[in-house]
């Protein structure tokens, strides 16, 4: 279905009316910058910011399933973390958290950790209509607006961890019956490769381009075989199918040279869990793609396994391929892209470059050419430990590094960089790391998990997440926080001695002390990064959290983070992510940090900005705590910040 020239411009003036004031999509807008033109919030009045009001997600609310691993995940072993498939971290309906509010036309719509969809007064956190979700439970990193035309009314799009995908009427909170079955697509046909228990939903948000809602998968981590993670685009009148692409290429397809045989029938995982963004004026869809299955075995895949850990991008009405770019080749380390691709301009002598940056897992920032896919600063293939591997596995020689900018986590380590924060971390540490004759094994940047108990840098948790990344136009900065946090594991025969899986190591699986929940590496242990994007440089960066547990002069450490930020024309940077409780302001031009807030609990998830009705600047955050990370704080809320009323 084709929408006429008139409609198109009319839904042009409509997102551009909501950016303004409003926070319409993810990423505030299709490229996923976070930035606000809002600036009554700036540099001089940020510390008067007053809690404006909590809403408790879970009241009223049927009780959260308990969080568990996917079936036949690898990550099994993380269970007392947050189990988790390739979805995402954390697990679905387990109470916590990662939401993302959207705020269109005076309403706030998120999806909640307790199976619910609600909207809200965004002024004060009152409930408009609520929305139960009796099939699984809504993605947890939120959901998708569409302004609607004459044929349906406006819409608010979600998936869930059941393989569902709902259009709900934005006014009233019901289903449309003209989308799919009375407002609901089951997307598990023609995902599933005919393996009727395998694990499919999805875990973030959808995007909505013109006529179509694209979606991405959330699939298992293991055994190799199961759902596709394909991605695929539905028409948002009535749901049906419009394109597929293949994130393992059928023989024929370009990438397909990068299987052998039939090791790419059925494949599971090379999914897109994480974020979308759209070159809106071109019509281009950037795909951040994750490893095929099994994580941290590649044994039966031998080759670079395209799709898997490439920024893809299409043609984001017909899914044709425009190119691509692999980040990780034949990844074992669970090195997944899943932040969102942020989409701005370079300017180099005076002319702007199309530029898309990607925040990986294994620690840098690709900045490409968002319409030929060239990198803008130059990668450089180097070799890598190969020797190492495990037996039966053709690992790669080589892996691309960006010559700009700099790595922003740490990809290494020495018995010499052992934490000497406290006596007691440095003397747990040390044992660990001396427990087996010749200490732990490390062999540096993409050292390969290992039948003997490995340290590896970043983590499977990795450098950076699926954390958004925010961008200031005005100083062409774009912001990126990331954690300098390792694994501790240990490769493991399957009984049948086909295959390997990823086990803990003493209890352990991150290189830590769990008690304190202090790394095993010497700080920072997370930061937060500005990178001037028309130089490739970092233009400045600082610690970001704080370890309560310690004295007040040692507790500026960092701390280990999942979630992103948001960028205002008031010269700020706000941001949670943290495990410590915090929600941080900092000045945008020099990364002081301007404003703290002990907040309900850890807010792993991305804050946005709005103005209310009664023309007041909002700050909201979700801070539910929990997940993965290790964060014992557990609350159930959405917060919202404001300046003081005048009276």
């Amino acid at each position: 279905m084709r929408l006429s020239g008139f409609l198109i411009a009319a839904m042009a003036l409509v997102s551009a009316a909501y950016g303004q004031n409003d926070w319409p999509t993810f990423g505030h807008d299709l490229a996923g910058t976070r930035y606000s033109t809002l600036k009554q919030i700036d540099t001089k009045n940020v510390t008067k910011l007053v809690r404006a009001w909590t809403y408790h997600m879970n009241v009223g609310a049927p009780p959260p399933a308990a969080a568990a691993p996917e079936p036949g995940s690898s990550d099994a072993g993380d269970a007392a973390a947050g189990g988790r498939g390739r979805g995402g971290r954390g697990g679905f309906g387990a109470g916590n958290s990662e939401v993302s509010p959207l705020v269109i036309g005076g309403v706030m719509y998120l999806t909640t950790g307790a199976r619910r969809v609600v909207s809200l007064e965004p002024e004060t956190g009152k409930e408009i209509w609520t929305y139960d979700v009796t099939d699984g439970a809504p993605a947890t990193r939120g959901l998708e607006f569409w302004a609607g035309d004459k044929q349906s009314p406006a819409t608010v799009f979600f998936g869930t961890s059941s393989g569902k995908l709902y259009a709900l009427n934005a006014k009233t909170g019901k289903p449309i019956p003209g989308f799919g079955n009375e407002g609901i697509v089951d997307m598990k046909p023609g995902a599933l490769n005919g393996l009727a228990n395998s694990s499919f939903g999805l875990s973030s948000p959808p995007i909505v381009y013109k006529n179509v809602v694209i979606t991405g998968a959330h699939v298992q981590e293991g055994p190799s075989v199961g759902a596709a993670g394909d991605t695929r685009a539905w028409d948002v009148h009535t749901g049906k199918l419009v394109w597929t692409f293949h994130s393992v290429p059928r023989p024929g397809e370009t990438g397909s040279d990068t299987w052998k045989g039939d090791d790419w029938k059925n494949r599971s995982g090379t999914n897109v869990w994480g974020l979308f963004t759209i070159d809106a004026e071109r019509g281009i869809l950037y795909m951040p793609f994750g490893e095929p299955t099994t994580d941290y075995w590649g044994g039966d895949r031998p080759g670079a396994n395209l799709f898997g850990t490439s920024l893809v991008a299409v043609d984001a009405l017909t899914g044709k391929l425009k190119w691509y770019f692999q980040v990780v080749h034949h990844d074992v380390w669970d090195y997944d892209l899943c932040a969102p691709p942020v989409l701005f301009d370079v300017t180099q002598k005076g002319k702007k470059i199309p530029a898309v940056g990607e925040l990986t897992k294994n620690g840098y920032v690709f900045i490409l050419n968002r319409v030929t896919g060239e990198p803008i600063y130059g990668v450089e293939e180097r070799k890598v430990p190969v020797d190492d591997a495990l037996p039966g596995d053709a690992v790669w020689p080589t892996q691309p590094i960006p010559l700009k900018p700099p790595v922003l986590a740490r990809t290494s380590f020495g018995r010499e960089e052992i934490a000497t924060v406290t006596p007691e971390l440095n003397k747990f540490c040390t044992e660990l790391f001396d427990s087996i004759p010749g200490g732990l094994h490390v062999e540096g940047p993409f050292t390969h998990y290992s039948t003997t108990p490995s340290v590896i840098f970043p983590s499977s948790v990795g450098g950076g997440n699926w954390n958004p990344p925010s961008f200031d136009p005005g100083l062409g900065y774009l912001f990126v926080n990331t954690m300098d946090f390792g694994s501790l594991n240990m490769m493991v025969k399957s009984a049948d001695g086909t295959r390997y899986s990823r086990s803990g190591y003493n209890g352990i699986n991150r290189f830590w002390e769990p008690e304190s929940s202090m790394p095993c590496n010497q700080p920072p242990w997370g930061r937060l990064f500005a990178i001037n994007v028309n130089t490739g440089e970092i233009a400045w960066q600082t610690t970001l959290g704080i370890t309560d547990s310690l004295p007040p002069d040692k507790q500026k450490t960092g701390r280990p983070n999942i979630g992103g930020s948001v960028a205002t024309a008031g010269g700020l940077v706000f941001i949670g992510a943290t495990d410590d409780s915090r929600f941080r302001a900092f000045e945008s031009k020099t990364g002081k940090e301007v404003w703290t807030v002990k907040i309900d609990a850890g807010a792993h998830s991305a804050p946005v900005t709005y103005q209310g009705k009664d023309g007041r600047q909002y700050v909201a955050i979700t801070a539910t705590g929990g997940g993965f990370l290790g964060d014992r704080s557990r609350a159930d809320t959405m917060i919202a910040f404001a300046l003081p009323e005048q009276k």
